[in-house]
């Protein structure tokens, strides 16, 4: 098993030679990066005498948690890619740092993070999760991070619903690519929290095949600069923003002109009733027209209708209301 520890930092040709003349524990005091990429390490050992330690490189090993870094208060940067880790912990003292690189792991849950109120990016794409299953997000981290955390790379995890990343309000930069994401108008309700979205990678999302999917993503996010990896035109943005208000203000002014059924003084069934013909303008509602019985209309009784103005003629009522008609 392959340990990082101080042994193997002073044995290794790119660090410890370029210092010579130090001692083993002064020249580890002198450390702000360190390179152990691709070195099939399994684990870290006690490095707490790195005390200024700021970057630490140790992706494509073979770790399977994230121990002992307890001492690294000045780290800024931890690059922990394409290991075998399941559970983001043990990073609680860590809270200068920056930028955390954690995809192509086992994580199923992101967690652990409430103590980085400095994180900026949070890199977690590709997570190697069982079939069936997709990253989940603990509302405490994501509420930790609402007021710092500006990039985020959720990349290819079966990822369908973002509903809970609305916290996020100072979100810049958001990669969601090859996810399963497929509601417009959920997408349109969390992007209207994040009024810094310059930068957004949602290709391969199921939602990219809906009609207008493109305008929709720009006019809502109205300081977006390129979307799945596309530039947008200032001309393309102004066009499409003021396309959209033109639309909104002529529905608003059309619907303030169309009357309501509550508007309207008489029903049908009154109009015919009093033997009045709709005045002009009159809408009818479908439910009255329903609820109309001509035969409850029509009166029954005769009415005398003068002829030349000297003798009278009787006639029924339904005749009446069809000559009036």
């Amino acid at each position: 098993m392959v340990r990082l520890t101080v042994d193997l930092i002073a044995k290794s040709r790119s660090h410890f030679k370029k210092k010579r003349g130090l001692s083993l524990s002064e020249y580890l005091k002198t450390l702000t990066h360190l390179h152990f990429y691709n070195k099939n390490i399994e684990s870290i050992g006690d490095l707490s005498m790195c005390r200024n330690l700021t970057v630490l490189y140790l992706y494509d090993n073979q770790m399977t948690s994230i121990s002992n870094l307890h001492f690294a208060f000045k780290l800024t940067h931890l690059y922990m890619q394409n290991n075998n880790i399941t559970h983001i912990d043990n990073l609680y003292n860590l809270q200068k740092l920056s930028k955390l690189y954690l995809g192509g792991n086992r994580i199923a849950v992101v967690e652990g993070l409430e103590q980085l109120h400095e994180l900026k990016e949070l890199h977690l794409e590709s997570q190697r999760l069982a079939p069936g299953e997709k990253l989940l997000f603990d509302p405490r981290t994501l509420l930790s991070l609402a007021d710092s955390l500006c990039v985020l790379n959720i990349n290819n995890n079966n990822i369908d619903d973002i509903r809970d990343l609305a916290v996020l309000k100072e979100i810049q930069h958001f990669s969601a690519a090859d996810n399963e994401l497929h509601n417009m108008e959920e997408l349109e309700d969390v992007f209207s929290f994040w009024p810094q979205l310059l930068l957004m990678d949602l290709s391969g999302n199921p939602v990219c095949k809906k009609p207008k999917y493109r305008d929709r993503m720009i006019t809502e996010c109205k300081r977006l600069e390129a979307l799945d990896g596309k530039e947008i035109p200032e001309l393309t943005r102004q066009f499409l923003i003021n396309w959209k208000a033109c639309k909104e203000s002529k529905k608003i002014k059309n619907n303030k002109h169309v009357p309501s059924d509550s508007s309207i003084p008489y029903s049908l069934t009154n109009d015919f009733n009093m033997g009045q013909a709709p005045h002009p303008g009159h809408i009818y509602s479908h439910a009255s027209i329903q609820g109309w019985n001509p035969q409850q209309s029509l009166r029954a009784q005769q009415l005398e209708i003068p002829i030349n103005g000297l003798s009278r003629v009787a006639v029924s009522s339904d005749i009446y209301s069809h000559t009036e008609a």
